[in-house]
């Protein structure tokens, strides 16, 4: 079957690409091997070169990439231009400090002289997800490819016209003729690459499920592999935070990327002392987002990616409501063209509910209440996932504190969960594990060689 691009706004086919047949994957396996055997010996200033002239061409095709981003998964336009620069960053980044990150390292030992040497794995695959398109896939192959691998792109097959750009435009930075390929093949050939012995490892960004089937293959293959998964990250609201900044970030938080963020805030757990009047701030500001056309620079709020997405979503709201959680907004399906949600609040949300226990991977949002800090980090850690969470408060030393107990793989205190090109990013528990950016991301594709020297 074709990869096809459907705008979700429209409901409208926009493009078809061809599945790459049997042949055409394994000359592509071999190419690859091929090119990292080049791109191995490579110097790190000619990779610095590269991924700087990257940025370049990113930032000079910035309106364009937004603008089939948008079309092909729904994105507002100003923040599908705003993902393009964040990908020119994170190239400047490992541009700057690549090499830096891979020096040998000098241990002291009962060798003459004795250290730590990088060096490349080989071809590693990349699954990408559709939710941050060009994001999600610079960040994994940037640091992957300054470290001297090549990289095969499985990426989503909603989003396969900036899966293509983005190849076209490694080859158009200068980096070696096909050390960077786009597959365009169906989840039942991933089997096959990750066992196939020029295959080195693998990063996923993409559901619990997916997760799960990618480590058993890696498993059996002894490959290794970074798994970044679903979130469902707790945003603490404790009784001495400023409640307008708590408000205004906690609805960036839940309804950026039209909700479907996996770092995002989803479940907004208030003590009990300041819970209505939090909910009061939070609602106002939730009721004011913009749904409409995502290329219109003043809509928050865009289509969802796809109708089962939309589907899913609704159903885990009605089986919420079933089980006593009480719609404060939204929630009810739309009728018309395109995959609009609105924005919905859900209050009175409890364990056992799938507002609670489940990822909600659309404009929804859980308010749950706590009687005070205790039963607010038990809550918060009441879940199979580990990914972000958030902790507003004004005693930044309590904050601390209690985030040192948040089973998570990131704690942000009166700020908004992110990620960021200069820090670690990953999870735990559901969430998956492994890091990707900062130092610790570009470690996790080489082979850390002791040299030990009289």
């Amino acid at each position: 079957m074709p990869f096809i691009s459907v705008n979700p706004a429209t409901e409208s086919i926009r493009k078809s690409y061809p599945t790459h047949t049997a042949a055409e994957l394994e000359q592509k396996l071999e190419r690859a091997a091929d090119a990292f055997l080049t791109l191995k010996q490579t110097s790190l200033a000619e990779r610095a070169a590269w991924l700087n002239q990257a940025a370049v061409l990113l930032t000079e095709r910035a309106t364009y990439l937004g603008q089939i981003m948008t079309e092909e998964m729904g994105k507002p336009l100003v923040a599908a231009i705003a993902e393009v620069h964040k990908c020119a960053s994170v190239c400047r980044y490992y541009a700057e400090n690549g090499e830096n990150f891979l020096k040998p390292v000098s241990i002291a030992s009962d060798a003459s002289h004795s250290y730590v040497a990088y060096d490349p794995l080989g071809v590693v695959l990349g699954i990408m997800p559709w939710n941050f398109p060009l994001w999600q896939a610079f960040r994994a192959c940037v640091p992957t490819m300054m470290a001297g691998n090549a990289f095969l792109l499985k990426h989503a097959p909603n989003t396969p016209e900036s899966a293509f750009e983005m190849e076209k435009l490694m080859n158009d930075a200068g980096f070696p003729k096909d050390s960077f390929q786009n597959l365009f093949v169906e989840v039942e050939a991933v089997a096959g690459i990750i066992a196939d012995p020029r295959v080195a490892a693998i990063t996923l960004t993409g559901s619990v499920g997916a997760g799960r089937s990618v480590a058993r293959l890696a498993g059996d293959a002894l490959k290794k592999t970074v798994l970044e998964l679903g979130g469902s990250d707790p945003f603490i609201v404790l009784e001495d935070a400023d409640l307008d900044l708590a408000a205004e970030v906690a609805v960036s938080s839940r309804y950026l990327n039209n909700g479907q963020t996996c770092i995002s805030a989803k479940r907004f757990i208030m003590v009990e002392r300041i819970a209505n009047a939090f909910t009061e701030k939070f609602l106002a500001r939730v009721q004011a987002l913009k749904v409409g056309d995502p290329m219109q620079p003043d809509v928050a709020i865009g289509p969802m990616a796809r109708a089962d997405l939309r589907q899913q979503l609704h159903d885990q709201v009605v089986k919420s409501v079933a089980a006593g959680a009480k719609v404060l907004c939204g929630g009810v399906m739309p009728k018309g063209t395109g995959f609009y949600y609105p924005p919905t609040v859900l209050g009175n949300v409890k364990p056992g509910m799938a507002a609670f226990d489940e990822e909600l991977f659309g404009p929804v949002a859980a308010l749950i209440v706590a009687k005070d800090e205790a039963e607010a980090l038990y809550l918060a850690n009441r879940s199979d996932y580990g990914l972000g969470s958030t902790i507003f408060t004004n005693n930044v030393p309590r904050a601390e504190a209690l985030g040192s107990q948040i089973n998570a793989g990131c704690v942000f205190i009166n700020g908004m969960v992110k990620s960021d090109p200069r820090l670690p990013f990953g999870g735990i528990k559901h969430s998956g594990y492994g890091r990707e950016l900062s130092q610790m991301g570009i470690h996790e594709f080489v082979n850390a060689k002791t040299v030990w020297v009289r």
